[in-house]
């Protein structure tokens, strides 16, 4: 222990918690260093040999890229194996390799150069998409491309799999690569400048069961390796160098924190049902087939919401009806009795499918362009495959089919039509599929929300989606952080939005559904209950807490609690006493 950093002075920074947990130690300063890449004319002769040392390079990296699936999928399992599925995906691009070779044959500069200036192209392009997730895809490239370039230059790359002891690691992010190369036995917590909640080092922790804290800008600038720190994975918060109080009040909050979990988990085996007796439903929200299993382990009574786009963008075409299905299906049979709420595609916009330029021009405001439900109609074929898919698979489970961005009843009628045509078609093939397949809307443009009554008499079910409901009424981009704060979910406006829909939808005998954030989010769950709404849907692991806070209120308080947040006119004030309601009920002592 360094008797100089445990005499500097305490200070704490402020990051977004993405992996719960405490954790104490010294810091693991992790630098990476972008290849240098030397650049130099190719002799006319060597060209042939050029692309094939570019090959081989592909090979190479191919190989130790599946060394690595397979170790992680031996010491975490396969779910998180199947991260490099997108890594072994980037290598068989053949938009990246012909375009690569492209540049070569044109300019004569060696493959590195090359390869870097292609790759470095990619991965702007995703890096400037809104959505989370695809950014985060810009480091699946970026983390094969510095492998590829690694092995062309006959360089080794570093990597944490020998930390000399138990350590914090600090970097400025961890590639999926440096994630899985992690000593488990020794990593204490990951935090890193930038990255997000959906990154591969957050997966990775997740799965560790160790504290993870994303976004703390310029931290690597601001530690040094061997300061001693604590990271709090509850509330993002790294504290450097703390002293003796703080140490004593952190190891006091961990062991209260850890006692709230295992409450947390115990009452997430019980039933879903307030104190006077209301059951309500949790289901969960999901992107890919594999997390039925975490489905399963939070106890989420079924699906909510499957976006189906994420079967189609790391994929190199559009997949088809049948390998569509066998996802549906798959999923369908492994949750089944439970619902399966399976939403049409949202791609187009800020999530444009790798190698498809031409279907997904780019657009200067891509969240109000051309994207799920208006890129479906306007391409029958793709979104034909998707809708006999499901048909296919509603005779193995109990699926329900909803559509994204529904502005108002023309869209859903023509939606409704092709889907009808599926119909016909599939039995014209002799093929069986659910009759009454109950079809509903998201609610998340305000057109559709201001006509919940035209349109409720054409649905089965509604599912508000809040994230964009309140981006769009409230006219903020979320992702500026100009007007972030401006993003309110208590503000007046959207509460007597979701009071009308709900009511609608309910005149006409159909449930309602959240499965935004908010749905999650235990502050604002016993408002969206005491508004009406029927269930709520959400990331699997935050199902105990919002099933814990379900079981200690009553629905008559939630009414009231609703009741009273109509009747104000503060954003503000409405949060503070959704916040007070859930502090009086949920003890973390």
């Amino acid at each position: 222990m360094s008797t100089d950093s445990r005499t500097k002075t305490e200070h704490a920074v402020q990051g977004i918690s993405a992996s719960h947990g405490i954790a104490y130690g010294q810091i693991f300063l992790y630098l990476q260093n972008d290849v240098e890449v030397p650049s130099y004319v190719v002799d006319a002769g060597r060209r042939m040999e050029e692309i094939a040392r570019f090959e081989q390079a592909l090979l190479l990296t191919r190989q130790q890229i599946s060394k690595i699936q397979d170790e992680v999928e031996k010491n975490l399992g396969s779910d998180e194996a199947r991260i490099f599925d997108a890594h072994l995906l980037v290598l068989e691009d053949q938009a990246l390799i012909s375009e690569t070779i492209r540049e070569f044959e044109t300019t004569a500069r060696n493959i590195e150069t090359c390869f870097d200036k292609v790759s470095s192209r990619y991965i702007k392009a995703f890096d400037e998409i809104d959505d989370e997730y695809l950014r985060e895809r810009a480091g699946d490239i970026r983390d094969v491309a510095q492998r590829v370039l690694h092995n062309l230059l006959g360089q080794s790359a570093t990597n944490l799999s020998q930390l000399a002891d138990k350590r914090i690691v600090v970097a400025n992010d961890i590639s999926p690569s440096d994630s899985a190369s992690i000593d488990r036995s020794q990593a204490l917590a990951i935090v890193t400048d930038s990255g997000s909640k959906t990154s591969h080092a957050v997966i990775v922790a997740r799965s560790m069961k160790i504290p993870a804290v994303v976004g703390v800008r310029n931290l690597t600038s601001r530690v040094q390796d061997g300061d001693w720190a604590i990271v709090d994975g509850y509330e993002g918060l790294i504290i450097i160098n703390p002293g003796e109080q703080t140490l004593f009040r952190y190891g006091q909050i961990r062991l209260q924190k850890k006692g709230f979990e295992q409450r947390l988990m115990d009452a997430n085996r019980e039933p879903a049902v307030t104190s006077d007796g209301v059951t309500v439903s949790l289901m969960a929200n999901i992107e890919k087939v594999d997390e039925v299993g975490q489905v399963k382990e939070y106890s989420g009574e079924g699906v909510g919401l499957f976006r189906t786009e994420y079967l189609f963008l790391n994929a190199a075409r559009f997949p088809s009806e049948q390998e569509q299905f066998v996802a549906y299906k798959t999923v369908a049979e492994a949750l089944a009795p439970n619902p399966v709420v399976i939403r049409t595609l949202d791609l187009g916009g800020d999530k444009p499918m790798a190698g498809n330029s031409d279907l997904f021009p780019k657009e200067d405001n891509p969240f109000m362009g051309f994207r799920a439900i208006r890129f479906c109609l306007e391409n029958t074929a793709i979104f034909k495959d998707q809708l006999r898919a499901i048909l296919l698979a509603s005779t193995h489970g109990k699926i329900r089919l909803m559509y994204p961005m529904i502005s108002g009843s023309e869209e859903l009628a023509r939606a409704n039509a092709i889907l009808a045509e599926c119909k016909e078609e599939l039995r014209g093939r002799g093929q069986t599929f659910d009759e009454n397949l109950p079809v509903g809307a998201m609610i998340e443009i305000p057109s559709a929300a201001a006509t919940a009554d035209i349109l409720a008499k054409e649905c089965d079910f509604f599912s508000i989606g809040t994230n964009d409901l309140i981006q769009y009424l409230l006219a903020i981009d979320r992702v500026n952080d100009r007007i972030a704060h401006l993003y309110e979910p208590t503000h007046p406006a959207v509460l007597r939005t979701l009071k009308y829909v709900i009511d609608e939808a309910h005149r006409q005998k159909i449930p309602v559904t959240v499965c935004g954030e908010m749905a999650g989010d235990p502050v604002f769950v016993p408002l969206l209950l005491g508004l009406g709404v029927d269930g709520l849907s959400m990331t699997p692991p935050l199902l105990p807490a919002v099933k814990y806070l379900v079981r200690a209120m009553s629905m008559a308080d939630a009414k009231a609690l609703a009741a009273e947040a109509l009747t104000l006119s503060s954003p503000k004030e409405i949060y503070a006493k959704c916040d007070a309601f859930c502090r009086a009920r949920v003890k973390t002592e």
